[in-house]
């Protein structure tokens, strides 16, 4: 039967995820495959990325641009995604404080999480990116009471 799903390819399970149409992210990593394959993964839900390179750059664009998500690799040269996250938490516009943080990273440990969190964001998914983990934790925190302001 195909249409069980138990069937399913583990990819077209997170087809029941909600659309992420409309939703405006800021995607920052030093790694060009990484930052293509988080692009693709979030245009095929209907996102709007915009992409940096560096965490400088990120502070550029975020200056220029509204975001409803940011997701930040944390090892980059100059100002690693700690810093970034951290940087962004204490800007004076509350808008920006308030943005949903997702960090990526190759160096999975229970600290690293830890530090994340603590650094500002609220949620930390391991590199390579599985799809099904990314859209999962993305479609929690838009749908976090504490980031959601009252919106539907």
């Amino acid at each position: 039967m195909a249409n069980n799903p138990e069937d399913q390819h583990p990819l077209d399970v997170t087809k029941d995820f909600q659309s992420l149409d409309g939703i405006q992210v800021l995607v920052v990593d030093d790694n060009a495959d990484s930052l293509f394959l988080t692009t693709c993964i979030l245009e095929s839900y209907g996102s709007r990325v915009i992409t940096a390179t560096s965490a400088l750059q990120a502070l550029e664009v975020i200056k220029q641009s509204k975001f409803d998500l940011f997701i930040f690799d944390i090892a980059m040269p100059e100002m690693d995604g700690f810093s970034l996250i951290s940087k962004i938490r204490e800007m004076t516009l509350s808008e920006q404080q308030k943005i949903p943080a997702i960090a990526l990273t190759a160096l999975g440990s229970e600290e690293g999480c830890n530090l994340a969190v603590t650094s500002g964001f609220q949620s930390y998914v391991n590199k390579p990116v599985e799809p099904t983990l990314l859209i999962a934790e993305i479609t929690k925190l838009l749908h976090s009471s504490v980031f959601n302001n009252g919106k539907q």
